[in-house]
């Protein structure tokens, strides 16, 4: 599987993320910074999370305008599988790839802990790896992670199945406890916990390994 993971400034998880991803496929993503317009052939594009242009505005909004995304939009409309991972969550709803909005936390605090996960859609290109699984432990860590959209539009996300992970313990007040939701297609997700930060038992976890791997494995087998 080829995958590319685009570099913002102020992106800090990166290299946790080229790190999964090349410890379940064995295969060195392609890192793409910003400034470029252009993106290599791939099976998967990575937006990390970070603080993009230092949430200036708001999270994600300056990311969403940088030079590689409109490369990055082609991609996505192409069928090509894009995950954003909390600040990529919120870069992926700035750039209108996926519906609603991440706000500010309810308590106002930043959320930095393990966290608890509903698998509320296994049967996506994304969570084929989790099938067996009903709850995963991710952990979080954001200031501005709470999702919000209108009545008819989580309508819409839940009657479509495009809420894709619940927290069990809503750390951050998002609407119907959505920590990660899909686009219709069911290409593009975006998430607000790390996966890519729980790959290995020393780092807490597992699952987030599986996550990886079950997507890779749906890229091969394709």
């Amino acid at each position: 599987m080829k995958t590319a993971i685009i570099v913002f400034p102020a992106s800090n998880c990166d290299r946790d993320a080229a790190v999964a991803i090349e410890q379940v496929s064995g295969k060195k993503p392609t890192m793409v910074w910003h400034q470029e317009t252009a993106l290599p052939d791939v099976d998967l594009i990575i937006l990390p999370g970070g603080f993009s242009y230092g949430d200036y505005l708001r999270s994600g909004a300056m990311a969403a305008r940088s030079p590689i995304m409109a490369a990055v939009k082609q991609k996505a409309e192409a069928g090509v599988k894009l995950l954003g991972i909390c600040n990529g969550f919120q870069i992926l709803t700035e750039a209108g790839l996926l519906p609603g909005a991440l706000m500010r936390n309810a308590g106002l605090d930043f959320v930095c802990k393990m966290q608890t996960l509903a698998v509320a859609n296994p049967d996506t290109p994304f969570t084929r790896g989790l099938k067996n699984k009903a709850y995963v432990d991710f952990p979080v860590a954001h200031h501005d992670g709470n999702y919000m959209a209108d009545e008819k539009t989580l309508e819409r996300l839940e009657g479509e199945g495009q809420v894709v992970f619940r927290y069990v313990d809503n750390p951050n007040g998002s609407a119907r406890n959505i920590a990660g939701i899909i686009n219709e297609r069911g290409n593009v997700l975006g998430m607000m916990p790390h996966p890519e930060r729980v790959i290995a038992p020393p780092l807490g976890g597992t699952d987030g390994a599986e996550f990886f791997k079950g997507i890779v494995e749906g890229a091969q087998n394709a």
